[in-house]
């Protein structure tokens, strides 16, 4: 069974890093190679590149990690209930 506290802090976390290597490598490489608009169409609010829109990709990307192990957690310990072998 899995906890979904712990799962959730970790999707969460592991979306917001991820976000930050995304903006990074924005920052690092030519335009031409950026992920802006992709970033623009996942995170509402989001444009390349403010601090206000920094700080709203961070919070939503977060969000996005929670709401995906709040989610999966669930659905995972059902299935596991009903079909593990003991």
């Amino acid at each position: 069974m899995l906890n979904m506290k712990v799962v959730s802090w970790a999707l969460a976390t592991t979306s917001l890093v991820s976000f930050l290597v995304c903006v990074a490598y924005g920052l690092a490489v030519p335009e031409s190679l950026h992920m802006h608009e992709f970033l623009e169409q996942v995170l509402p609010g989001f444009e390349w590149l403010t601090w206000q829109s920094f700080f709203v990709g961070l919070i939503e990307s977060f969000l996005y990690g929670a709401y995906a192990g709040i989610v999966y957690v669930p659905i995972y310990n059902f299935f596991k209930r009903r079909w593990d072998t003991p």
